[in-house]
């Protein structure tokens, strides 16, 4: 059941990318839906929580490694699951009536339901690795959401800026749960979280402290790192509502609190986290008060609220992590509320600005109520959840007598509290009392039903709990606190009264404090442009000027002092010289006991094609300068006499997978040559330098290509007993292929070969992205020469290659292409069907049938063809990692290692008994990416093309390139 509820988020998102063309309404029935469906299974969870039950699921992952995938769900993590499904069901209503309706709404429920399972894997997580790893997938999700709107240049800096912040803390966080791991010989949580002792006792507690609480700090936007959040409000109400107020923000707190046994206890851990806690929390309220934007407020209070809950855990009470985990369930409920409260205002006022609001309660008087109840509740008013939590916050504040000054911190909070009446006023006042302004955007009105139901449910949720805390909210919240705290857990009462004790009257002090503030200077909060003292200090200006200063320009020093010319043989050079010295020094070690060369067992007719091979290269090195096109020919040479290398050494799938390769390289490097510039003729002769540096590499590519052969010749005869052996005997009894090589790429290496298409899938959108804009200079462009329909053409009906020397150009009949194209395409098919047994395998394959399209491109150009085939190379990446992923995850669902592959025989009508491996739908996987992957980069770069300068290249609505006029 856990599982289901993890994975059933990621595959409703996968659906509704799927179904985008089919209307706003499905997309919003399948987010509601199936959040409403983890929402009931964990609630199924309930009897067994309350009992103290800790549920744990796992399957093998990397078992070589001692990693698993490993569900844990105990109290505390199913009180987040709580939250993340059920305002995730909340939000998903009040998304399909807050969008507009020429709104991409299928992206952004894709997005959303993928970001709610990423929450859910942080929280359920039972390895630590795994919870890092789910925890960069809510910053990329954010990092998508946030940029929503990205033709807004405040949108896009909002999501680089968030992005930047959360990443980083993710990979300080990936480094510290790592240096826990090796401090207590397991990344299993329920091993970290019982050696709390061996932790704090070892040299490396403090590093990984510090770097786990970074990971946190920028997660939760704790003080220094809280400028991303506010600039987060770019994103749409919905996503402010569920991410920045229940679950992405309080990822942070999850991780505090769940660490809590492990690294709390000391004075490093009271002194770091409670005092970024207080910082966090005084400086959020003084600057929500000084707001204008609506979001803006809720941000900067959401800031300090999280400040509260960090204080709480770092004070190193167990009362006090009872409070925080309390108050992140009571600020979740009433700032959710406040959000799609505010998205309300913005939506049928047509504003967000306080000093432009006013009145409103006359037209919108139930959203002016249930704004009323959850602003109350943010406030800390009596019989509301949010009043409770503050008690407790109190009382720990004055039991927590450490530092120099120890009655400073009782004070900062009852400051902090009567700044928190002040926004809430500001906020609920401002916006819903008062005179109606004159000159609003809009005229006013109640919104949809379905846009206040989520906001009245979590309003009522704030009254219930304030008013019988124990019943509604206690046994859950001692379901949490014992499994955080264990044997620790204190006693503690949820009651609303606890008479007239001091917590309750630094609440009223708060209170009449706030009041008397908010009278005082309510003229002046509507004047102040940014808050006093400050207000002038941004963090965020620090932030992008240190990046621009650290990211661009620091860099960009280095590599002009480095890298002088504009060149790339420079870089070249210190790659190849990086390599040489790298070599040298493993060779240096390695015992070469190989027998000496015997000149007399060198086949003639080996030495021969050798020979011709390396006349090739040099032929090619000479023509470089000269005649691009003949070199091309001549390297081409080459790489056809290392193809029947490998055909004379018996490796045909390296044989057919380099005959390839040489195709599409030639091909990559025939469309590229267009945008050199031309050789002048009758050049003078190199100086000398130039032949110097020249005779240079000349001699650096020889002891470069020497060391390499004689690796390769230590490999071949070295005498001791390869792991090859494995590899033959295991092939077919265990992964069902006959084909030796096509086995270890799908079945033995599978998990290598997942992260190369990976890999591979990026650098192709990358290429394209770099592609789609690209200019070339006009000198640096030939004079195309027209030729007819069947010759070889551009995109916009012209011909696509000249040779730049000017010394003729190339002709490729179309209607021989287009014959050819059906018997590649079969081709292609035939090599990937035999792949299991045979030389070929998806890999090949692919490339076989990117030659194919990218021929009929150049045959009969992109309109032509992308009319009549449809060519969707990015549909394809994307069915590629699919098939490859979820090959690996079916494996999972049968208890069996990750991408761990089965075969058995099966007897089919005609065919007979044949044998059957799930690897071949890993090798589909790879197949389809490959076509995919290639087609983009080859399309893109053939694209360019396009004689008129403007043009952009883009992916289109169906998945296909298309041609964009910038005008």
């Amino acid at each position: 059941m856990q599982s289901a509820i993890l994975w059933m988020p990621f595959a409703a998102s996968a659906l509704v990318f799927a179904l985008r063309a089919r209307g706003r309404n499905v997309a919003a029935w399948l987010m509601t839906c199936t959040a409403l469906a983890c929402l009931a299974l964990t609630l199924s969870l309930y009897p067994a929580i309350v009992d103290g039950e800790v549920l744990r699921t796992s399957a093998a992952w990397v078992p070589s490694l001692g990693l698993d995938f490993s569900l844990r769900v105990d109290g505390f993590s199913w009180l987040f699951m709580l939250l993340v499904c059920g305002i995730g069901t909340l939000v998903g209503v009040y998304a399909r009536y807050y969008m507009a309706p020429d709104d991409p709404l299928s992206r952004l429920f894709a997005l959303l339901l993928a970001f709610m399972g990423a929450m859910l894997g942080i929280v359920m997580s039972g390895n630590v690795i795994q919870l890092v790893f789910f925890w960069e997938l809510t910053s990329l999700l954010s990092f998508l959401l946030i940029g929503y709107w990205h033709n807004g240049a405040s949108a896009r800096d909002a999501a680089r800026t968030a992005l930047v912040v959360t990443s980083a803390g993710g990979f300080c966080l990936l480094a510290g749960v790592m240096m826990l791991g090796h401090i207590v010989g397991s990344y299993e949580l329920d091993a970290i979280l019982a050696a709390g002792a061996q932790v704090r006792a070892h040299p490396l507690y403090v590093p990984a402290l510090v770097l786990v609480l970074l990971g946190a700090f920028t997660k939760s936007a704790q003080f220094p790192f809280h400028f991303w959040l506010p600039q987060a409000m770019s994103a749409p109400t919905p996503v402010s509502a569920y991410l920045h107020s229940a679950t992405m923000v309080k990822a942070g707190v999850f991780l505090l609190v769940r660490f809590w046994p492990v690294l709390a206890g000391t004075d490093e851990w009271f002194w770091i986290v409670g005092g970024a806690g207080l910082a966090t929390l005084v400086l959020g309220a003084y600057q929500a008060m000084f707001q204008h934007d609506l979001k803006a407020v809720l941000a900067y209070s959401t800031i300090s609220h999280l400040g509260l809950i960090t204080m709480l855990a770092g004070m190193g009470s167990t009362l006090g992590v009872v409070a925080a985990i309390f108050h992140i369930v009571n600020h979740a409920t009433f700032k959710a509320s406040l959000f799609m409260a505010a998205g309300a205002v913005d939506h049928e006022a047509g504003t967000r600005d306080l000093r432009e609001l006013g009145g409103l309660r006359r037209f919108m008087p139930i959203t002016a109520t249930l704004a009323l109840v959850a602003g109350a509740a943010m406030a800390g008013v009596p019989l509301l959840n949010g009043f409770l939590s503050k008690e407790m916050f109190f009382a720990q504040t004055l039991v927590t007598q450490r530092g120099p000054l120890p009655g400073l911190v009782p004070v900062l909070a009852v400051a902090a509290s009567a700044f928190g009446v002040v926004y809430s006023l500001r906020f609920v006042r401002g916006v819903f009392f008062g005179p109606v302004p004159a000159n609003l955007p809009r005229q006013p009105h109640e919104p949809r039903r379905w846009m206040r139901v989520p906001i009245g449910l979590l309003a009522l949720a704030c009254l219930l709990v304030g008013i019988l805390p124990g019943r509604v909210i206690g046994p859950s919240l001692s379901a949490a606190a014992q499994s955080v705290l264990g044997m620790q857990t204190p006693e503690f009462s949820l009651s609303v009264w606890h008479g007239w004790n001091t917590p309750l009257q630094m609440s009223f002090v708060a209170f009449a404090f706030g009041l008397v503030l908010y009278g005082a200077m309510r003229s002046w909060f509507d004047r102040c442009r940014h808050a006093p003292l400050i207000g002038a200090v941004s963090a965020r200006r620090i932030f992008e000027r240190g990046l621009v200063l650290f990211g661009a320009e620091l860099p960009a020093r280095l590599e002009r002092r480095l890298f002088p010319g504009r060149r790339l043989q420079v870089q070249l050079l210190l790659i190849v010289l990086a390599a040489l010295v790298a070599g040298s020094l493993a060779a240096s070690t390695a015992p070469f006991d190989n027998p000496a060369p015997r000149l007399d067992a060198i086949d003639p007719a080996f030495a021969l094609l050798w020979m011709l091979g390396s006349a090739c290269a040099i032929g090619a090195a000479a023509q470089a300068k000269f005649h691009r096109l003949a070199a091309l020919i001549l390297t081409g040479g080459a790489g056809l006499v290392s193809c029947v290398s490998f055909v004379w050494l018996s490796a045909p799938d390296l044989a057919a997978t380099q005959l390839l390769v040489e195709v599409v390289t030639t091909i990559l490097i025939l469309l590229g040559l267009r945008w050199l510039p031309k050789r002048i003729q009758g050049l003078s002769p190199d100086p000398p330098l130039a032949r110097l540096k020249r005779w240079r590499d000349a001699v650096i590519a020889l002891v470069v290509g020497g060391g390499v052969a004689a690796l390769a010749y230590a490999v071949m005869t070295h005498p001791a007993d390869s792991i090859s052996r494995f590899f033959l005997e295991r092939s077919y009894t265990e992964g069902g292929g006959r084909n030796v090589v096509n086995v270890i790429l799908v079945d033995f290496r599978g998990f290598d070969t997942m992260g190369e298409i990976t890999v591979l899938a990026i650098v192709a959108l990358t290429v394209f992205v770099l592609l789609r804009r690209f200019r070339p200079a006009a000198e640096s462009i030939s004079t195309l020469r027209l030729q007819r329909r069947n010759s070889l053409v551009d995109p916009a009906g012209s011909d696509l290659l000249t040779d730049q020397s000017g010394a003729g150009y190339l002709m490729i009949p179309g209607l021989i292409v287009q014959l050819m194209f059906p018997v590649i395409l079969l081709f292609g098919i035939h090599l990937f069907l035999r792949g299991h047994d045979l030389p070929g395998g998806g890999f090949a394959a692919g490339i076989t049938v990117s030659v194919a399209l990218i021929l009929m491109y150049m045959a009969r150009g992109a309109r032509w063809v992308e009319a009549r085939l449809r060519v969707r190379p990015v549909r394809w990446i994307a069915i590629g990692l699919l098939l490859a992923a979820g090959t690996g995850l079916g494996a999972l669902a049968f208890d069996q290692p990750f991408l761990t592959s089965h075969f058995q025989y099966a007897e089919l009508p005609l065919l007979g008994r044949i044998p059957l491996a799930t690897a071949v739908l890993f090798d589909l996987g790879v197949f389809c990416l490959v076509v995919g992957a290639t087609t983009l980069m080859l399309i893109a770069l053939a694209h360019q093309s396009l004689r008129r300068p403007r043009n952009t290249i883009v992916v289109g609505a169906d998945g296909t390139l298309q041609v964009e006029d910038n005008g």
